[in-house]
């Protein structure tokens, strides 16, 4: 796997992990009791995207970490994955 196969597969680990993360200490206007005029109380109270972001990165090293050290060093794919289901010949 060439650098640009690990980019992309750290790219995709990276969306993933902001979906996890975004609903992560979030906080609606209802909640703070402190609703907008013209807003659904369903709103978001404040910008929570930069720490959504740093958490998702910090995330997504460990998963990346975790795939690379498995696949790279350990020598592990997806060959090595037990078949449950059974065979049809």
């Amino acid at each position: 796997m060439n650098w640009i196969s690990l980019a992309a597969v750290f790219i995709v680990i990276w969306w993933v992990m902001l979906f996890v993360s975004l609903p992560v200490g979030l906080r609606t206007q209802d909640e703070d009791g402190k609703v907008v005029p013209g807003t659904p109380e369903s709103a978001p109270r404040g910008s929570h995207m930069l720490k959504a972001l740093i958490r998702t990165t910090i995330l997504t090293l460990m998963v990346f970490a975790a795939f690379y050290i498995l696949t790279r060093v350990l020598g592990y794919g997806f060959d090595d994955i037990p078949r449950f289901a059974p065979e049809f010949y």
